[in-house]
């Protein structure tokens, strides 16, 4: 009887594992839903909303500066040199930081290191992250000026960064088909890079 019971209870504690989802499954946005409102503090202490930028199109990128990949893209300017490219068609781009260790002096430290000219939003509790379903560092997002999201994937098709000519950056391809008020080709890709280190 009591070996019943227990191996009654073990394949209840199977089951469950089995089943367990995890913690951004069900919750994550998806492509043409209207992106979720938060509000972050950057870096330097300053509150900011994405309703600040209603209207405008809007990149967002998940960032962990320990991560080798995240590390790679900001060696060859990847997302500094977008940030740049597009910023000057009125594109906001948004780095959001996860990682449950790291807090503004440390996401302080990265943006003065590399001469970001964008902030970096804290969000150590990992709530915005799990709001967007955000896994990988990096983790690109897309939103219209109608605050929808557009794009939602890898920054580009180069995940070990050591593939011949032409690279297909994503990102670029989905800003320049929205600002030319056109439908975004490639919607969703699946993204690459380190597991976004989330508060447990």
């Amino acid at each position: 009887m009591k070996n019943s019971i227990k191996h009654t209870m073990i394949w209840i504690v199977v089951l469950a594992l089995l089943c367990a989802v995890p913690a951004t499954a069900g919750k994550a946005v998806a492509v043409g839903e209207k992106a979720p409102g938060f509000i972050l503090t950057d870096s330097a202490g300053e509150e900011i909303s994405l309703s600040d930028f209603e209207g405008k199109v809007v990149v967002l990128e998940w960032l962990n500066p320990d991560c080798p990949f995240v590390q790679r893209h900001y060696k060859a300017g990847t997302m500094k040199d977008l940030a740049a490219k597009f910023g000057t068609q009125g594109v906001v781009w948004l780095t959001i930081n996860s990682t449950k260790y790291m807090d503004a002096a440390a996401n302080a430290k990265f943006k003065a290191s590399n001469h970001l000219s964008y902030p970096i939003l804290v969000d150590q509790s990992g709530e915005v992250g799990h709001l967007y379903g955000a896994m990988t560092t990096p983790h690109m997002y897309v939103i219209d000026g109608a605050g929808q999201l557009v794009y939602i994937g890898a920054i580009d098709d180069d995940p070990r960064g050591n593939k011949d000519a032409p690279i297909t950056n994503y990102v670029a391809a989905a800003l320049d088909e929205v600002l030319a008020g056109k439908a975004v080709t490639t919607t969703e890709t699946k993204p690459y890079g380190c597991s976004v280190k989330y508060k447990k």
